[in-house]
């Protein structure tokens, strides 16, 4: 009798790591963009943190920008 290996579904383990890499990425992209906003509220100081607020939401912003175009890239294959 010969057996015969079912073929392997790398699909759902190939999508988590690309979905753990997604994940990844926008961690650092906002972290950049506090650790930015956080440094240049101690150079140039102010009363409300304004460079921190600033840089983080434009942190968000960009990261949820590389999330979505990586989703329309990863449904177009």
């Amino acid at each position: 009798m010969s057996q015969q290996k079912s073929p392997k579904k790398k699909k759902p383990l190939n999508s988590y790591a690309r979905f753990s890499g997604i994940a990844f990425q926008m961690i650092a992209i906002i972290g950049g963009g506090t650790y930015l906003g956080v440094f240049l509220d101690e150079k140039f100081p102010n009363e409300h943190s304004v460079y921190t607020v600033i840089c983080s939401l434009f942190a968000v912003l960009i990261s949820i920008y590389f999330v979505i175009k990586q989703i329309i890239k990863m449904s177009n294959r």
